[in-house]
């Protein structure tokens, strides 16, 4: 196999006088054998492409566990969605290794895949900058993992024996250890050609959502790490917070300022973005001209929808109330006006127009018009600078600074035309981050570091703490005979 990088036209043929041409062996100059690919920087820079190209799983990975969590909802709508009440039991927190092993497997095979991809390639490196990066990426996949599972693996070699099971302890000083190692190689540049990559930044938040979850996974609590790396990103001033809250999620988000770290989606080239799809109802077809009808699934729990204030412009990422075709025309189900309710009435509801209609719907991202396809363009944000000021905020808080996590929380709210906060409490501080974050995957994060995550709420009785973290899957104990089952499971 041949790596192609250009063209080259040879202008000119030399002419071959008094003999024949009898050898005709061909010597390619336009090709490099791969063998050969990767000796410049130039050359291993391009070997990121497709080893960043893995991100583009985020969101579907993320979305189905966002359920665990009190933001989301995925009801039971006649026979829709029954799904052998998989979605019942991330709700209810009764999930099972065995039962629901694709969920969980799904999560750690997109994490352990992603870090095999850059290890095969890591040999290979000598640009600084770029082995900086792909260090920096691998430890990313970590933290996801060691975020969902805690008692994980380091692979950080190919080949050998079964990796061994390590602590919290061991994952995140390991994590950690890795971030600071490389961030002297890391770019400052933002945008371009670093868009969707790794940079100085992208590592700040990294290691900020380390240290501010570092009691939980360590048991031993880094607020001011915390609040310092925080102090980088926007210290920096190479972010700024967007005018409009919503300009960060829209089809063409990819020109946003505010946000540090996106994974990229192009409807045609690079599909995997479809909340458009998971969320809208069958009939919104006729009010976005989607290709297909969308499969109405997801809605947001009717309490954490009641908890925005009228006057919080991010209520509005929520859809509710009657719909209307592309023409303007009042759309009907099954005779009934076709008003999506914030209420749902039971989480497995007979069919009906009742069952369609119940829960609020996410148009957070925007919602694309007379798409050509069921995937959107909004590039899915990971990071963004208004979350490393609510994190710093957090921090402060902890810290016993009030008065400086009060003016943060307020430079945010100020942008969604909120009321201003004179107090701050820590059950004040998780209200903020859920409004602010909604549907960004932090909810689940958000909850276990707050001791919320196990409590009872609508459709979900109280759950034990072993709850807090996911089975290892069922798949991989068989494969690792190093791995043991998480407690309670």
């Amino acid at each position: 196999m041949k790596i192609i990088i250009r063209n080259i036209v040879l202008g000119s043929a030399f002419m071959l006088s008094g003999q024949a041409c009898t050898d005709l062996t061909e010597t390619p100059y336009d090709v490099i054998p791969t063998n050969q690919f990767g000796n410049t920087p130039e050359q291993q820079a391009a070997l990121l492409g497709p080893l960043y190209s893995s991100l583009g799983d985020y969101f579907g990975r993320y979305a189905e566990l966002n359920t665990t969590t009190d933001e989301q909802v995925i009801p039971t709508r006649g026979g829709d969605w029954k799904d052998g009440d998989a979605w019942k039991r991330l709700k209810q927190h009764s999930w099972t290794p065995a039962g629901d092993d694709d969920k969980f497997n799904g999560m750690w095979s997109w994490c352990y895949n992603s870090i095999t991809s850059i290890n095969q390639q890591l040999g290979k490196i000598t640009d600084k900058g770029t082995l900086a990066e792909l260090r920096a990426l691998r430890a990313f996949y970590h933290y996801v993992a060691l975020d969902h599972f805690r008692n994980i693996i380091i692979a950080d070699k190919i080949g050998g024996e079964s990796p061994v099971q390590k602590t919290g302890a061991e994952s995140f000083a390991w994590i950690e250890k890795e971030l600071k190692e490389v961030y002297p190689d890391l770019s400052e540049t933002v945008g371009g050609a670093y868009y969707g990559r790794f940079n100085k930044y992208v590592a700040d938040m990294l290691l900020a959502k380390l240290y501010l979850n570092a009691e939980v996974w360590t048991g031993t609590a880094k607020w001011a790490e915390a609040k310092a790396e925080c102090d980088k990103v926007i210290g920096s001033n190479k972010y700024q917070l967007s005018a409009d809250f919503f300009s960060n999620f829209s089809t063409q988000n990819q020109n946003s300022k505010e946000n540090i770290l996106a994974v990229p989606y192009d409807a045609s080239k690079r599909g995997g973005f479809n909340m458009n799809m998971r969320t809208l109802h069958y009939l919104s077809q006729l009010t976005y001209n989607t290709p297909q009808a969308p499969w109405n699934g997801y809605c947001t729990a009717t309490e954490f929808y009641n908890s925005f204030a009228e006057n919080d412009d991010r209520k509005k990422m929520w859809i509710v109330g009657q719909q209307y075709s592309a023409a303007g025309v009042a759309l009907k189900d099954d005779g009934v006006p076709m008003a999506f309710t914030p209420e749902i009435p039971a989480f497995e509801m007979p069919a009906g127009p009742v069952a369609r209609l119940a829960g609020a719907r996410s148009q957070k991202y925007e919602i694309q018009r007379n798409g050509s396809s069921n995937d959107q363009d909004n590039d899915f944000v990971i990071f963004r600078l208004g979350d490393a000021y609510l994190m710093r905020a957090e921090a402060s808080l902890r810290l016993g600074k009030t008065a400086d996590a009060i003016k943060d929380v307020n430079v945010i709210r100020a942008r969604a035309g909120a009321t201003p906060v004179t107090k701050l409490t820590l059950d004040d501080m998780l209200a903020e981050r859920g409004w602010e974050m909604a549907w960004e995957y932090v909810r689940r994060q958000d909850l276990i570091r707050f001791g919320q995550f196990t409590k009872a709420w609508k459709f979900k009785e109280a759950s034990p703490a072993f709850r807090n973290i996911f089975p290892i899957p069922a798949t991989q104990l068989a494969l690792n005979p190093n791995l043991k089952q998480n407690p309670g499971y």
